[in-house]
């Protein structure tokens, strides 16, 4: 075997010896740049473009981590010069015994020829090349150098080339902070990525790290009382990627950054606001949220968690991004429900009622559309306060009617909901398409003393060595959308909604919280959207196939899971009381008669004969329409 693989290398170029001018220069190095993302603090949250890093630089690592897996893998790696005769020559004797390729027999140099130019084939023609190509390294490169090489390209499993995703992604830091068990844990995966990567068959690596230990004090790079130190370690294996709970944001970011970037020819860093172990946290509590809603039919979620800047520190597209990347948090179109009424009553104030008004739940009729609440019955004259906390129907859409559905609209669109409204008498219940970070950007206003908010995720784009490519321009004064006296009426309206309402699940002792509960008809849709001083949460639940849940409502699991993201994210964010927003401006000299308030509780038209049927409100805030979904991908 060894002389035929000697002979078929000696016919191809490349090879030393031959005679000068016919030694082919090495093919180039070609390797895709990477966008690496990293979160507000610096941690590593993800990687898009080439799946290949840069050559690993062998000196700030430990000693211990290049000689893991030169113990492993090469032996005389620092003495051959590019292949090992004696390895071939063992190779060729186990091949022979077993009649074909058994064994490769390929140095570290070899395997870094094979990666960079070359396939998996097992000829005897690809072998030759092989050969060729790492002699020509050799010649071209130092070792270290072709180390890095081989460290930068080999294939760890579970998604991760090279040295670095490797480190990351089992134990969740840079490979210069490996310690001598990490190192051989991870020398022990290239022999096959599969078979021993320490998530899918911990058995098998811990055996095999064993191997490599033995092999480290084999070669004098390890001391038995330093293997027997390693042994004892007991290193943390994350089952799932570190960094997976961010992978929607980071698809959201990817191609923003893209554009600012310009034209990769090189690496560069994203700093990014996202906050991971908040990120984590929303993860954790929609995972929990739509598990503990699974007997009734909740499938999916979505969580979007902005600061009063419109920074995204939270953003969870699904519960598992690696078997469903659809992002809900930023793409899904759902109806939303009563956690649109905030902007009826809003309108409402801004046209002069107060929390105060009073108002009546009864039967209306309008267009030829009855709407009715969940409760059986109607609670007759109660307060406009009242009437929101309770997510009453009816006095939604009287007053919706009443203020002008354009009106309403147009307040909408102001505070930042981007998708068409429509303006049927249901609009006042939700019958509009909504995505979770529309919502979230709206209700900001609610939480920033009236100041529009628009969500960003991107402050600063620069190289691996720090050289700025572009910042985050300083944003303008942020435009007042909310005046008061309504916006301190309507914030006392959603306050009582957690202090007594439907929202009372996601009540925070002690903290100054507001919110407003959101269920579609037939229990397709769950929201809970809400908010205190500089922070807005906003969670989404129900299904991709828009199939109804079982009596899931806004106020049960979504309010469950924004209370558990909220208690994480007021330790981890700025907070404080809901501002109370600007001052009201002083009555002019002259003041005129105030508009006429709109009639909430005058008597109702004629009903024309047999009403069309509605839909109950669930928990006093459904919606009694279905309005049919886009397709998912």
């Amino acid at each position: 075997m060894l002389g035929a693989i000697a002979a078929a290398a000696v016919a191809l170029p490349g090879l030393p010896g031959l005679p000068a001018g016919t030694v082919q220069p090495l093919p180039p190095i070609e390797r895709a740049p990477q966008v690496i993302f990293v979160d507000r603090n610096g941690s590593r949250i993800g990687v898009r473009g080439g799946r290949f890093g840069p050559p690993v630089d062998i000196r700030p690592l430990p000693a211990y981590v290049p000689a893991a897996f030169v113990a492993i893998e090469d032996r005389r790696y620092y003495s051959h010069p590019g292949f090992d005769a004696a390895g071939i020559a063992r190779a060729a004797a186990a091949n022979l015994a077993e009649g074909g390729f058994a064994q490769g027999g390929s140095t570290i140099t070899q395997q870094v020829a094979r990666l960079l130019f070359l396939n998996q084939d097992k000829t005897l023609e690809r072998k030759a090349r092989e050969l060729a190509l790492a002699v020509q390294l050799e010649q071209a490169f130092t070792k270290s150098q072709i180390l890095g090489l081989y460290l930068s390209r080999i294939n760890f499993g579970k998604g991760a080339w090279g040295l670095e995703a490797a480190s990351w992604r089992y134990f969740n830091k840079p490979a210069a902070r490996l310690t001598v068990r990490e190192a051989a844990m991870l020398a022990s995966i290239p022999k096959s990525p599969s078979g021993y990567n320490p998530v899918d068959e911990p058995q098998r690596n811990a055996e095999r790290t064993r191997l490599v230990l033995d092999a480290m004090v084999e070669t004098g790079v390890l001391s038995s009382k330093a293997r027997t130190a390693a042994l004892a370690e007991k290193p943390r294996v994350w089952t799932r990627a570190p960094d997976a709970s961010a992978e929607y944001f980071v698809d959201w970011m990817d191609a923003q950054a893209r554009r600012r970037a310009g034209t990769l020819r090189q690496d560069i860093v994203v700093e990014t606001t996202l906050d991971l172990p908040l990120e984590r946290a929303a993860e954790e509590a929609l995972r929990s949220g739509v598990s503990a809603g699974a007997a009734q039919g909740v499938g999916q979620g979505a969580v979007v968690t902005l600061d009063g800047s419109g920074a995204v520190r939270a953003l969870v597209g699904g519960t598992d991004h690696r078997t469903a990347p659809y992002n809900r948090a930023t793409d899904a179109r759902r109806q939303s429900g009563s956690a649109f009424k905030p902007f009826v009553y809003l309108t409402a104030l801004e046209a002069g009622l107060t929390p105060d008004s009073p108002v009546a739940d009864e039967p209306v009729v309008i267009n030829g559309w009855s709407p009715a609440n969940y409760e059986p019955g109607n609670l007759g004259p109660i307060t406009l306060e009242t009437a929101f906390a309770k997510s009453v129907n009816t006095v939604a859409a009287r007053l919706a009617d009443e203020v002008g559905r354009e009106t309403v609209a147009a307040t909408a669109r102001r505070l930042g909901i981007s998708t068409p409204i429509p303006t049927t008498p249901a609009m006042a219940l939700g019958s509009g398409l909504v995505t979770p970070m529309d919502m979230a950007e709206a209700y900001g206003a609610f939480a920033t003393g009236g100041r529009q908010v628009e969500a960003w995720g991107v402050s600063r784009i620069r190289t691996p060595a720090g050289k700025v490519i572009w910042t985050r321009p300083a944003p303008a004064p942020p435009r007042q959308v909310i005046s008061n006296p309504a916006l301190s009426d309507l914030n006392r309206m959603m306050r009582q909604v957690i202090r007594s309402g439907t929202g009372a699940r996601a009540a925070l002792p002690g903290r100054d919280v507001a919110g407003k509960t959101g269920t579609t008809s037939a229990y397709q849709d769950a929201w809970f959207a809400g908010y205190t001083g500089g922070i807005i949460t906003v969670v989404w639940l129900g299904r991709d196939d828009n199939r109804p849940m079982k009596g899931v409502t806004g106020g049960s699991q979504p309010a469950e899971t924004w209370r558990r993201v909220m208690t994480a994210a007021i330790n981890r964010l700025p907070s404080g009381p809901i501002p109370a927003g600007p001052l009201p401006p002083p009555p002019p000299a002259d003041e005129p008669d105030p508009p006429p308030v709109p009639d909430i509780i005058g008597p109702d038209p004629e009903p024309p004969a047999q009403p069309p049927p509605a839909a109950a409100d669930k928990a006093g805030d459904t919606l009694p329409v279905a309005v049919p979904q886009p397709q998912r991908p």
